[in-house]
């Protein structure tokens, strides 16, 4: 990657290309500690090139998420989705279903009419 902080230099806001320099930013960048870190929570394995690429990426999320948050007005209220929704789903019906043996009969292992799956976070 070039010199400079990462996420400085041209980047694609909605249809034109802008400069960001360190002043267009809210908070430092990302670093790649901060990265690394993300990545050993979620298990990935990155090299030094890959956690200066996401350093970047991510550093450029964070500032579009800022630049949004810049132009929302105080007279515009918070919303959910831009339309109202209804729930078109139907009712809830009970019909014939599998017994709890039956859907259990494929699984590998089972405790209490549940799937045994492999404990992974060390909890008990």
């Amino acid at each position: 990657m070039g010199g400079g902080p990462v996420g400085a230099g041209p980047h694609r806001i909605g249809a034109k290309t802008t400069t960001l320099t360190p002043e267009d930013r809210c908070m430092p960048g990302i670093t790649r500690e901060e990265v690394a870190h993300l990545a050993r929570l979620a298990r990935l394995e990155l090299k030094g090139e890959e956690l200066d690429h996401f350093a970047g990426q991510l550093d450029d999320i964070i500032g579009a998420v800022a630049r949004v948050s810049e132009v929302a007005d105080q007279d515009v209220p918070p919303t959910s989705h831009p339309l109202p929704l209804t729930n078109v789903m139907r009712a809830d019906e009970v019909r014939p279903s599998l017994t709890p043996e039956q859907a259990l009969s494929g699984a590998p292992a089972q405790e209490q009419q549940r799937f045994k799956v492999p404990q992974i976070l060390g909890e008990d």
